[in-house]
């Protein structure tokens, strides 16, 4: 969605929901008031997803916007997801047909649809029994 010179969307990751606006500026990425590696910092999983499958990185716009995220929920590897689909949802608004097509074939459109499966009665977990005995 536009609003003046800011774009603003929405991802969402198990139940880590990311809420995103871009507006034209340098490139740097602020996630709940603190910056990508700060906030990454223990999780190098997390920042390697973010700054290497990066929708900003594949179409070169990185020095073009600067990207504001508030995240809750979830786990940080959600977070990061959720972080990258609502950015690759937000350009594909505003960009051309061409890059459409690298989004869509990067895989960037996609929403992961897996949750946690809920826990059963008389097992101990989702799916864990406890073993069978035939005496």
């Amino acid at each position: 969605m536009i609003f003046g010179n800011k774009y603003k969307n929405i991802g969402r990751r198990k139940t880590a929901v990311s809420k995103i606006n871009i507006c034209p500026g340098t490139g740097k990425i602020f996630i709940n008031s603190k910056t990508l590696l700060e906030y990454f910092h223990y999780n190098p999983r997390c920042e390697f997803i973010i700054l290497q499958f990066n929708p900003l990185l594949i179409l070169n716009l990185e020095n073009n916007y600067d990207v504001f995220v508030s995240s809750k929920g979830g786990g940080v590897s959600a977070q990061s997801d959720s972080i990258k689909l609502a950015l690759s949802r937000l350009l594909f608004n505003s960009i051309s047909e061409e890059d459409r097509k690298k989004l869509k074939l990067e895989g960037f459109l996609t929403q992961n649809s897996k949750k946690k499966e809920r826990k059963k009665y008389g097992l101990k977990k989702a799916r864990k029994a406890s073993q069978f005995s035939k005496r």
